[in-house]
């Protein structure tokens, strides 16, 4: 007998739920977003959005070719030492923006793993003061790592008040260990 299935209680929506992280075990930065959005969950890519600033910025800051074919951008990311996850691991959201994260329903990734599976790890970059918010709300205070954090501009197209070339800027810093 097949089980029936309720939708979601009103004023709920469907969790959506982040990717895997991509890093290898040497890597020494680790960037974070809070969640991707809507064009990176349908194509199951880390920044995804086409007017999205990572890429080129990455590729600009790290010498790849942003235009490349994504595995070859993941490659070349982890060939320069970079990680890149999301503070968390599920959430309701409705849409991309980071303002419409459901608080009472986030879960946070589990981070104590991961650092210790990825003991080089040394700085964390954030991609936008959600990411950050998040981060040191409910996953700093379980850690006991000492490391470097960077607050760093959003990539996001939703975040104009930044200059491209003000977040080059910023993000140049940041990566370069």
């Amino acid at each position: 007998m097949k089980q029936r299935v309720d939708p979601a209680p009103a004023g709920r929506i469907e969790p959506v739920t982040g990717f895997a992280p991509v890093a290898t075990p040497d890597a020494r930065v680790l960037v974070l977003g809070s969640m991707p959005g809507v064009a990176s969950l349908k194509q199951a890519r880390y920044y995804a959005h086409p007017r999205n600033a990572f890429w080129p910025i990455a590729a600009q800051v790290l010498g790849f070719d942003a235009t490349a074919d994504y595995p070859q951008r993941l490659q070349a990311l982890q060939a320069a030492g970079v990680a890149l996850w999301d503070v968390l691991q599920t959430c309701e959201r409705p849409g991309s923006l980071d303002a419409d994260i459901r608080h009472d329903t986030l879960i946070p990734n589990d981070f104590a793993a991961f650092l210790q599976a990825h003991p080089a790890i040394t700085r964390i970059c954030f991609n936008g003061a959600k990411a950050a918010t998040l981060f040191r709300r409910h996953v700093m205070p379980t850690l006991t790592a000492t490391l470097d954090y960077q607050d760093l501009p959003s990539t996001s197209p939703a975040h104009a008040a930044a200059s491209y070339d003000k977040k080059l800027a910023a993000w140049s810093r940041a990566l370069k260990i």
